[in-house]
């Protein structure tokens, strides 16, 4: 079933001119148009923006899943490829996760958010 990019949008939660923004970067190849150009996704072109929504709220960056498409488009011999950018950007994002969690720990360390102890710099 192919839907619209209203419908697109509705049922992904997202404003229409990031799926736009998505295509025109070349991130949602093999788009169908209708009669009258308008744009026509099927579901699995929104698995992909929901997996993409996924990986940019982490930070990664759209180059990063243009390279992705591109390996994607080149056929399953590029399966090796995308798994090990994928696990690189997996130990990157636990890396900044324990970063996260030990500024947090220090923030809340402080007590009262207002002001800093002068143990959290070392001093006595």
């Amino acid at each position: 079933m192919a839907f619209s990019i209203k419908e697109a949008s509705e049922r992904l939660g997202c404003p229409a001119h990031k799926i736009r923004y998505y295509e025109k970067e070349g991130l949602l190849p093999y788009i169908q148009r209708d009669q009258h150009g308008n744009r026509m996704f099927e579901e699995e072109h929104l698995d992909w923006m929901r997996l993409m929504s996924c990986f940019r709220a982490t930070g990664m960056k759209v180059s990063t899943l243009k390279h992705m498409v591109s390996l994607a488009l080149d056929g399953d011999s590029t399966i090796p490829q995308r798994k090990a950018i994928l696990h690189e950007y997996k130990e990157e994002l636990h890396r900044r996760q324990l970063e996260i969690a030990e500024a947090l720990r220090i923030f809340n360390w402080t007590g009262n958010y207002g002001h800093v102890s002068r143990d959290v710099w070392g001093n006595q």
